[in-house]
């Protein structure tokens, strides 16, 4: 009878124990993913060539995206810009991205990633890791191996990732966190985020051991990641590297489409030149 009684408070806070991991995991994952499984438009929107395309992640999952080819006679048209987009939506979201993209005269290749719009799953940090690794492996396949990794927000933290993994031509960072951890921290002061956090995404970390060109994208007016992030990141990173102030808040990075195109294009001239040269670091854009 007394074992009983002992076992039994143990047995109890044992399983409180794991209710409180299990509601901490869904409310990280629910904080960190915002998948939008309906498609608000259509890639044909943009009046140009373009193929929907379905291709496959090394764990089995159906995975679609969008290819925009280049103008034949673009400079950059060898280059193709492979778009990791944010947290929250689908590809549907981004055309006004692509179309910017595409006037800069490259390929653009934007996915969902796992869990978002038609691709199967449910996402994480390592599926969506996967993901954009499929999109290079279909790349490839196609024979557009000069690849720069686009994150966007979240994305950010795929393409450095990406950037590890497979060779890439260039990296462009945009309106993105040093790390998950640091942007809980922030968004929740009084709780040890950086002890509870399992979801990491540490772009920080990642960008001393990448050596492509960079291009780091950010608002001063962001509210959502702070400008801080976009200084630090670019602190953290080797040369040859751009800096590109933009105007608006975090979800409305062309505002000033002006601005932005001129970083894209300034970038991509950084990239034609980077051949047999060391580009001095170089930022732009009203400090």
């Amino acid at each position: 009878m007394m074992r009983r009684k002992y076992w039994r408070p143990v047995l109890t806070l044992f399983f409180l124990g794991t209710i409180l991991v299990v509601m901490l995991r869904w409310f990280e994952h629910n904080q960190v993913y915002h998948p939008g499984r309906t498609m608000e438009a259509k890639g044909a929107e943009l009046g140009r060539s373009f193929e929907d395309v379905q291709f496959e992640s090394a764990d089995g999952l159906k995975l679609n995206g969008w290819f925009f080819p280049a103008d034949a006679h673009s400079p950059d048209a060898s280059l193709t810009v492979l778009v990791c987009h944010g947290n929250a939506g689908n590809i549907s979201h981004r055309l006004g991205l692509c179309r910017t993209l595409l006037e800069a005269g490259v390929n653009v290749f934007v996915f969902d990633y796992r869990g978002y719009g038609l691709s199967q799953g449910r996402p994480s940090e390592e599926g969506l890791y996967l993901d954009a690794q499929a999109a290079v492996r279909w790349l490839q396949k196609r024979g557009l191996t000069h690849i720069v990794a686009y994150g966007e927000s979240l994305g950010g933290g795929v393409a450095s990732e990406l950037c590890l993994r497979e060779k890439s031509a260039g990296l462009i960072l945009q309106s993105t966190f040093t790390s998950i951890p640091d942007i809980g921290a922030e968004l929740f002061p009084w709780l040890p985020v950086h002890w509870l956090a399992r979801i990491r995404y540490e772009t920080l970390q990642k960008l001393p051991q990448i050596r492509v060109p960079l291009l780091v994208m950010h608002s001063r007016t962001d509210e959502l990641i702070g400008f801080r992030h976009g200084e630090l990141n670019f602190a953290a990173a080797n040369e040859p590297k751009l800096f590109c102030e933009l105007k608006g808040d975090h979800n409305d990075p062309l505002s000033d489409r002006t601005r932005f195109k001129a970083g894209i294009e300034r970038f991509l001239r950084l990239i034609r030149l980077q051949k047999g040269t060391t580009p001095e670091v170089q930022v732009f854009g009203s400090r």
